[in-house]
């Protein structure tokens, strides 16, 4: 079966339903020769979506190596806000043009297809000198359209401001709280909507609790109470789930993964293309979280 597509909201862009997070390879320093084979499988499937960011490592370096002869296969996003390092404040306007610039020098291309802002403070997002920033990019030509990448409070606010084109959101089996609190009102402006951690960072792997400072743990802590039975299936047919799940979901566009094994981009496929989960999976996947999920179980950054 054929990858699925979807609009991207008012974008006019038709992404795939499976697109490609490189954090993973950021953060975890793969080698370029391994990027290559990686992002040049995903493309050669038909995923067209590419997400990564300026403060993932090397990542935009690595992506924009890879893709550079197929630049204009890809649906290319990637965000913005955290300074360097020793240098100047998060959010700085004058820093964030020049992350912007930078950002596109890695990615060797003269523009994305978004530009999103990378989980914004509720502060940042009412202050006008930033949003100004991430508009103008738009009007240069150097992003085609403007995002926003954020949970909770500030996801509701970004999508209710009406300053972005689309909206990057976590959602998942642990993380249910955008469902009913933010996508109907996407929908309602006909935002695109991307997922990330669609699968919850596959958390349960971890037969042990995870260190307290784990970007998994919130995670982890979930699934001990929600306690679904398929996650005592193997690991692949619970990812198999988790990501019908995400993708079943009324509102979402496109899901991004990341790895850093090029045979997970078929897996992952194959996954994507088992289509959604019956009506009563999908239900009883949503009951259990109403039953079990705490107030404080916010979207996760």
């Amino acid at each position: 079966m054929a990858i699925e597509y979807r609009a991207l909201g008012k974008t006019g862009l038709r992404v795939s339903t499976l697109g490609f997070g490189g954090s993973e390879i950021g953060y975890q320093a793969v080698a370029q020769k391994t990027v290559d084979k990686i992002l040049n499988t995903a493309l050669d499937a038909g995923i067209n979506v590419i997400d990564t960011a300026e403060c993932y490592a090397d990542g935009e370096a690595l992506i924009g190596k890879a893709i550079a002869k197929r630049r204009a296969e890809v649906v290319l996003m990637t965000k913005c806000g955290h300074a360097p390092v020793g240098s100047s404040a998060d959010w700085d306007p004058a820093m964030l043009a020049r992350s912007i610039e930078r950002s596109l020098k890695n990615l060797r291309t003269d523009h994305v297809d978004v530009m999103q802002f990378h989980s914004p403070s509720l502060g940042t997002l009412k202050d006008g000198r930033v949003i100004e920033v991430l508009h103008r990019t738009r009007e240069r030509g150097q992003a085609r359209f403007v995002g926003c990448s954020a949970d909770a409070d500030e996801a509701e606010y970004a999508v209710e401001s009406g300053a972005f084109d689309t909206l990057q959101i976590s959602l998942s089996i642990a993380d249910q709280e955008a469902i009913d609190r933010v996508l109907p009102k996407a929908a309602a402006r006909g935002m695109g909507v991307i997922v990330k951690r669609p699968i919850a960072n596959a958390a349960w792997r971890h037969g042990k609790q995870p260190p307290a400072d784990w970007y998994t743990r919130p995670y982890w802590d979930r699934l001990q109470r929600l306690d679904y039975d398929f996650l005592r299936r193997s690991v692949e047919d619970a990812v198999a789930i988790a990501l019908r799940f995400t993708l079943g979901t009324a509102g979402v566009t496109t899901a991004i993964v990341g790895t850093t094994r090029p045979e997970r981009i078929a897996q992952n496929i194959a996954h994507a293309n088992a289509g959604p989960l019956s009506a009563a999976e999908y239900e009883a996947i949503r009951a259990r979280w109403r039953s079990v999920a705490s107030p404080e179980w916010t979207g996760q950054r």
